[in-house]
């Protein structure tokens, strides 16, 4: 029997048993598509890892405080200070940028007033991390940081290029869409009691096309010169330290000298807090790959479900192909009469059950793609990650499975005695 005669012939016992099919293909679609978005999440992941990592720097160092440290009070924790002691001994570096927070500074612009910035005391070298803003006017200048002068940089929201489905339960801040709907350059704004020039705005990109991964900071920022942070936080009489910096951000260039740098900053942390390690240097790519250890986690939960899904799946193939044999018995005795051998018995319910999941197949792959262009947090990168090797995997995948749980049944078949398959009613 030619290749053609035995696909058409599993056609029409396909449609001859149409619910039993449908439930091996239902099954078989819900599988290769849980396994394509599994594919393009990982296949994803790994792209905007090494976006990230190459935005961020293989070279890329954090200093932090440790928050449950308990001084022995020799310290002065982390500082302003040391940030400068460490571009002072080692002016290689390609940035050491220090970082100062503030929470609790309202925002006063004309008639609106709003406590949801906050307050970042930054230097120069703050432009060198994660750069994808467009910048309007300039940013904050060594003069700025010299004199501690009342200026300030705001950032503004990058809103959405191609807005996802549930985007519907976004809603900006009240600030963000003031900062967003008024052109503050060149303006005075009042931050707590103190008046600041805004001599720049930096805007985001959109939301969906954003390539830093984690390493963005949250909230709304508004920057002022790092010293003049500290002049406003002595003489708001708040407490604490206001030479304390919440982070040092360093970068060292090449990712094998990080081992290096790390063990000399500690050495002279050390010896600036006088033996207390009341901080943690942190290799940014440790960091990355604990996120990615979460995402392999999540994906390896949804290659489960497709899994479970092809199993049920094949099962329903077996399930038909039995059905199928058992309900053309004597058909095969017929066939064999007139000279058809076993290989071809065995070849014909092969293919029948090969097409239902190659259709299966199809229809997942149509599914996968709907449901990752939908669902996608970010659609396009989502889709681009997508190679067309993860294509014809879960199309083997399908069709395979059609194979591997019709072998047993169509053996069977191939193996029946003409004569007593004549006989059968």
């Amino acid at each position: 029997m030619r290749l053609w005669e035995l696909i058409r012939t599993g056609l029409f016992e396909i449609y001859a048993h149409k619910t039993r099919s449908f439930l091996s293909f239902l099954s078989i679609s819900i599988g290769v598509a849980a396994m394509l978005y599994t594919f393009s999440q990982v296949n994803g992941m790994f792209v905007q890892f090494n976006k990230a990592l190459d935005l961020v720097g293989h070279g890329r160092l954090e200093i932090e405080r440790k928050e449950d440290y308990r001084s022995r009070g020799l310290s002065p924790g982390l500082t302003y200070q040391d940030a400068l002691a460490l571009r002072r001994l080692m002016p290689e570096l390609h940035m050491v940028s220090p970082v100062a927070q503030q929470w609790s500074q309202r925002f006063r612009y004309g008639g609106f007033s709003s406590e949801e910035p906050v307050l970042y005391g930054v230097t120069p070298e703050w432009a060198k991390r994660d750069w994808v803003y467009t910048l309007r006017g300039r940013f904050i200048n060594d003069d700025d940081v010299l004199f501690a002068k009342r200026v300030c940089v705001m950032r503004m929201p990058g809103g959405w290029d191609e807005k996802p489905w549930w985007a519907v339960f976004w809603e900006d801040s009240k600030y963000d869409d003031f900062a967003a709907h008024n052109d503050l350059l060149d303006r005075q704004i009042t931050l707590g009691d103190n008046l600041f020039t805004v001599v720049g705005v930096i805007k985001e990109p959109p939301r969906d096309k954003d390539p830093r991964w984690f390493s963005r900071e949250w909230g709304s920022p508004i920057y002022i010169p790092i010293s003049t942070y500290q002049k406003i936080m002595r003489l708001s009489n708040r407490g604490g330290k206001p030479d304390e910096v919440r982070e040092i951000n360093i970068d060292v260039g090449r990712g094998e000298l990080v081992p290096a740098y790390q063990r000399r900053i500690k050495a002279v942390l050390l010896e600036r807090h006088r033996g207390e390690e009341d901080f943690k240097i942190i290799d940014f790519r440790d960091r990355f790959q604990n996120i990615l250890k979460n995402q392999r986690e999540t994906a390896r939960q949804v290659m489960a479900v497709g899994i479970v899904a092809i199993l049920a799946g094949g099962i329903g193939i077996m399930n038909v192909t039995l059905a199928t044999i058992y309900s053309r018995i004597k058909e095969i005795g017929i066939r064999r009469a007139i000279g058809a051998r076993r290989r071809d018995i065995l070849l014909q319910f092969l293919l029948e059950a090969m097409t239902l999941g190659f259709f299966g197949g199809i229809a997942g792959i149509a599914l996968g793609y709907g449901g990752i262009w939908y669902l996608g947090r970010r659609s396009a990168e989502t889709l681009a990650a997508l190679e067309l090797w993860h294509f014809a995997a879960t199309l083997a995948i399908a069709v395979g499975t059609g194979f591997i749980f019709s072998v047993i049944p169509a053996y069977q078949a191939s193996r029946l005695d003409p004569v007593e398959a004549l006989r059968y009613e």
